[in-house]
């Protein structure tokens, strides 16, 4: 799918048990190979979510959006050697993904509120970020933490993701900081996979998914995470139930 010069990927995800996906990676060890910036158990990714003053993006997931888009400053392995400000559109099952590298020291001054400097970077979704920042009043919401195992393929650019142990991490905003305290966003057993692919996804691969009976989940770790944070009930836009992440 394609938006202009925005190449739309597709993304499908599901719940699965942790017997499951260990038998899934066995069965993709032939086929697929594991992202070199990945160890044998993989890497912990944690994220840095925005949202704006009416939480818009929490509700449009909630109300199921078709067009929608969530901004995030993300690390791997609580190292500041990466540092991505990060913007996520979606559409149905199709997203795109748009980038740029921060320094320790920017995403310092965006914490403290000091986004004058993303003006002049070169990079549009910079000053996009601050028009967010400053009229729509997007602000820091939830940490986000979990570790990923990535499968790659370069036919189809196909990369399927197991992520566990999703948690959301409270008490301050420093990234960097391991010890901050952590509540579960997951059931215990159980795993996201996530499979991408731009143009097509290899019909071997593709027989292995899903398994007999699986659907699609529409799973949202910023709104899994920021329930657990928050222990909320939104009332917000005629909805009246607390939300647990998931979502048929």
């Amino acid at each position: 799918m394609s938006d202009g010069k925005k190449i739309y990927r597709n993304e499908w995800k599901y719940l699965i048990s942790e017997k499951e996906a260990e038998l899934l990676r066995r069965r993709l060890a032939p086929l697929m190979l594991l992202d070199p910036h990945a160890g044998d158990e993989g890497y912990e990714i944690r994220s840095l979510y925005f949202d704006d003053y009416n939480n818009t993006a929490y509700v449009q997931k909630l109300m199921g959006v078709y067009a929608r888009k969530k901004w995030r400053i993300r690390i791997y392995n609580y190292s500041d050697s990466k540092i991505s400000l990060e913007r996520k559109n979606k559409r149905g099952n199709y997203i795109y993904k748009e980038s740029a590298d921060l320094s320790r020291k920017e995403l310092e001054m965006i914490l403290d509120g000091q986004y004058g400097f993303l003006l002049q970077r070169e990079e549009n979704l910079c000053r996009e970020f601050y028009i967010e920042c400053t009229t729509n009043i997007l602000r820091p919401k939830v940490i986000v933490d979990y570790n990923r195992i990535p499968l790659i393929l370069e036919e189809g650019t196909v990369r399927i993701t197991f992520d566990s142990d999703i948690r959301a991490a409270v008490g301050g905003w420093d990234l960097f900081d391991e010890t901050l305290p952590r509540l579960s966003a997951q059931e215990a057993g159980w795993l996201v996979l996530e499979v991408k692919y731009t143009q097509f996804i290899p019909q071997l691969i593709h027989k292995l998914l899903p398994f007999p009976g699986r659907e699609f989940m529409a799973f949202s770790k910023y709104v899994a995470c920021y329930d657990a944070a928050h222990h909320i009930t939104d009332t917000t836009a005629g909805i009246s139930k607390t939300y647990s992440g998931w979502r048929n």
